[in-house]
């Protein structure tokens, strides 16, 4: 008889699937982002309740064959071990969020009193809407002009040093005297000289003025001709400065004596109308530029005749005529020689001579000039002043 087959053998129990152990990877700071696990690695694996121990087998005859032996495996994983690495590896690629900020403080409202109810006007036309205004009517309001800019600040000089400045002041000062005094003298070419810084010393000391005008062509000549014998015998030669007279005066002043001038009838003229009486050197400088000025812009005609009406002729007497009157009783218009000549010869010192009865110098300078009226007629010595 055959023997019956051996009952198959049973399979051995499956192993659970170990969990390989995870490389420790060093996470550098700000490194490329990780890829994500999947879900299923983010599940959490649950440990395997332990399995009960199976009923021992009943002894089998001896004819049954002896099973073979289990294979042994290794210890059973601890499942707590097991959800420590599955939490240790979420928190690896999610890791928590920071704590919550504190809420904040909650606002209190403030209770805000109920406005003053004020009593409304009764409308004195009724509320509603009303017709549309033209709008074409309505003007619109000007436009503000633009301001205009204001002007680039202008930049600041530079101050002169005191010496540059004093300089300048000194050099306006001499143009103004320049342009002023051209300007007078021009003006007296046209029109009498009211008044002179002699007269108004006259007037001051309580002499008075006497003066009468008088042109050149109604002056008798004789006294124009005494006047060039007495003061100037080269009047029409000359252009206002007597060269020879001059260095004739400063010699014979140098040898001693009696100062004597050489001063010519334009200078004289210069002093009499434009300055003042004494000496200096000073006034001689501003006397020869008025001289200059005279002769270039008067002529002699009017040197003659500005200096004969403005010559002082006594104590507060001016002009030939006003003398002539107050020692003659008559006007310059009919002279003779003698009476010409005795007015000739108080004209250096008017307010020490007279020429009514003269004596001792007066008379004797009087005799000569009276004399030389003939010469000054015969040579034509005076021929500027005719026509």
């Amino acid at each position: 008889m055959d023997e019956p087959d051996p009952p198959p053998e049973p399979a051995p129990p499956e192993e659970p699937a170990q969990p390989e152990p995870l490389a420790e990877e060093a996470i550098e700071p700000e490194a490329v982002e990780p890829e994500l696990p999947s879900e299923a690695e983010l599940e959490v694996i649950e440990p395997e309740p332990p399995s009960e121990p199976e009923p021992e087998a009943e002894p089998e005859s001896p004819s049954d064959p002896e099973p073979e032996a289990e294979p042994e495996t290794g210890p059973e994983p601890d499942p707590q071990q097991q959800g420590r690495r599955t939490g240790e590896r979420i928190e690896r690629y999610f890791p928590p969020l920071p704590a919550p900020e504190p809420p904040a403080p909650r606002a209190v409202p403030v209770q805000v009193p109920p406005p003053v109810e004020w009593p409304l006007a009764e409308p004195s036309e009724p509320l509603g809407p009303g017709p549309m205004p033209d709008l074409e009517r309505i003007e619109r309001p000007a436009r503000r002009p633009r301001p205009e800019p204001l002007p680039p600040p202008e930049p600041r000089r530079k101050r002169r040093a005191w010496p540059m400045r004093i300089f300048v002041w000194l050099l306006k000062a001499v143009l103004i005297f320049v342009i002023g005094s051209i300007l007078w003298v021009a003006a007296y070419r046209f029109v009498a000289p009211p008044v002179t810084l002699t007269m108004i010393g006259d007037a001051i000391g309580g002499h008075g003025i006497t003066k009468s005008w008088m042109p050149l062509d109604r002056i008798d000549p004789s006294m124009a001709r005494a006047a060039i014998a007495a003061e100037d015998g080269r009047f029409c030669e000359h252009s206002g400065f007597d060269y020879k007279a001059i260095m004739a005066a400063a010699a014979r002043n140098a040898r001693g004596g009696k100062i004597r001038g050489g001063s010519t009838i334009s200078q004289q003229t210069a002093k009499n109308v434009f300055l003042w009486q004494g000496g200096g050197f000073f006034r001689k400088g501003l006397e020869a530029w008025f001289t200059l000025l005279i002769e270039n812009i008067w002529g002699k005609r009017r040197i003659m005749e500005v200096y004969l009406n403005v010559a002082e002729t006594g104590i507060g007497t001016y002009g030939v005529n006003a003398g002539a009157q107050r020692y003659f009783g008559h006007d310059a218009s009919r002279m003779s020689d003698r009476e010409a000549a005795l007015i000739a010869a108080v004209l250096p010192l008017p307010k020490k001579r007279a020429a009514i009865d003269p004596k001792g110098f007066t008379r004797r300078y009087g005799n000569s000039i009276n004399a030389r009226i003939g010469v000054v007629r015969g040579d034509g010595l005076d021929g500027c002043l005719r026509k």
